[in-house]
């Protein structure tokens, strides 16, 4: 369908909901991820160890539940997964204020919260995933997962301007209250949407195993999307070596302080940002497949820049090269979401997205602690020098496959055959 150029999608009621809901659902994430370490800090005074805890505690319940939460979703329809993770998100978060005024709160109540909301988020984000062929339409992928990476972009930034004023003036328990009103409108603006969806495949439990082995043999066994997985994952084990040195480089190499790491750091979110605004047209200009690993593999080396940095103007150089790191790995993205979402028939979206999820979330967990140990034997610095050069050598799959030469969206789906039927052809 034709849209108006300067509006686009948003003139479209059905991804205007989408588009509102998301921008609540991740500002209110944005929030907890940066109150529930500040009330076991502040409210409870826990150790170092327990914070660790409750920030992988957060991760695990996307490597617990990531995989046959595809199976699920696909057997549902989607909008009702959104909704329904929406206000059970709400729901949980509210009992953390309401155990604090209580005097019942415990980390054992923040594991279990940053659990529940865990897992309902990977529901949430695989339904969403799934959602977006159906509302926009295939033609339309790529100025829809610009747009809504956009949002989250605008988020990563505006979140931590929310939620040191809310902690400041409310408390941080106070604050989840808010992020909680937050995903509970999110639930509602996106009942809103009044768009029809395909009726989903119903399948029997006891096929779940199987339904959760053919999405990854969908994803491993076809060239394009096993490239685009195993890109993000090795991506994202250096990504996250490099960003858990980058606080320990800046405290006490740079000697910055926390409003000085703040402004550092922000620049990431300014990149990610210019990075959704420019992606339909690098897209364009470069083509769907070569910039998945051409515009990261010009703005990774500049992350090397932070490791030759010294007390002084040169930290804020260097911090160039994170806003370029993040406008490159957004391109990237975009581009990549929307090569998944074309090659994927409907009925397996949710097990495709799923199996992405589990590999790119994989890799964050296992660079957690491959950056930790490395830090530990090599210093933060040569630990930087070291993410850098893998985040660019990790575009290698992507390199190596048909994405280096496709152009353009394939405009059909890859035909799936069921179990034990021979393909004709093979697929790209």
């Amino acid at each position: 369908m034709p849209l108006p150029h300067r509006f686009g999608l948003l003139r479209e009621s059905g991804f205007r909901r989408l588009f509102a809901a998301t921008a609540l659902g991740q500002l209110g994430d944005r929030v907890v991820f940066l109150t529930l370490p500040l009330i076991a800090i502040v409210a409870l005074d826990v150790g170092e160890f327990q914070v660790g805890l409750l920030s992988t505690t957060t991760m695990a319940g996307s490597l617990l539940v990531g995989l046959p939460a595809g199976a699920w979703v696909d057997r549902m329809r989607k909008r009702s997964v959104l909704v329904s993770t929406d206000l059970l998100r709400a729901l949980v978060l509210v009992s953390l204020p309401l155990a604090w005024w209580a005097g019942v709160l415990t980390v054992w109540w923040l594991y279990a919260v940053a659990l529940v909301h865990g897992v309902l988020t990977v529901f949430f984000d695989v339904a969403y995933v799934s959602y977006l062929p159906h509302l926009v339409g295939r033609e339309h992928l790529v100025e829809g997962n610009s747009r809504l990476s956009a949002v989250r972009s605008v988020t990563s930034i505006g979140g931590p301007a929310v939620a040191g004023p809310l902690v400041g003036w409310l408390g941080a328990p106070v604050a989840v209250l808010v992020s909680s009103v937050g995903m509970a409108a999110s639930g509602v603006l996106a009942a809103g949407i009044r768009e029809r969806e395909p009726e989903p495949e119903r399948g029997e439990r006891s096929r779940l195993g199987r339904d959760i082995k053919e999405g990854l043999r969908f994803v491993l066994h076809r060239p394009v999307l096993r490239a685009t997985v195993l890109t993000d994952g090795t991506f994202n084990v250096f990504l996250v070596m490099y960003q858990t040195m980058l606080m320990v480089f800046l405290a006490r190499e740079i000697h910055l302080g926390s409003f000085g790491i703040g402004l550092v750091l922000s620049g990431m979110g300014c990149g990610s940002l210019l990075g959704a605004l420019l992606s339909a047209r690098a897209s364009r200009w470069l083509g769907q497949g070569p910039v998945i690993w051409l515009a990261p593999l010009v703005t990774c080396p500049s992350t090397a820049l932070m490791a030759l940095a010294r007390p002084g103007w040169s930290v804020w150089v260097a911090a160039l090269g994170l806003a370029a790191l993040s406008l490159g790995g957004v391109v990237r993205m975009v581009a990549q979401a929307s090569f998944q979402q074309a090659l994927t028939p409907d009925r397996l979206m949710g097990r495709m997205s799923a199996t992405a999820r589990f590999v790119s979330w994989g890799g964050l967990a296992l660079g957690g602690v491959l950056g930790g140990a490395a830090g530990s034997l090599l210093g933060a610095r040569l630990t930087l020098c070291v993410g850098a050069a893998g985040m660019t050598l990790s575009l290698l799959p992507a390199l190596l496959s048909p994405l280096r030469t496709l152009r353009e969206l394939p405009r059909t789906q890859d035909p799936v055959h069921p179990a034990g039927q021979a393909r004709a052809t093979p697929t790209p």
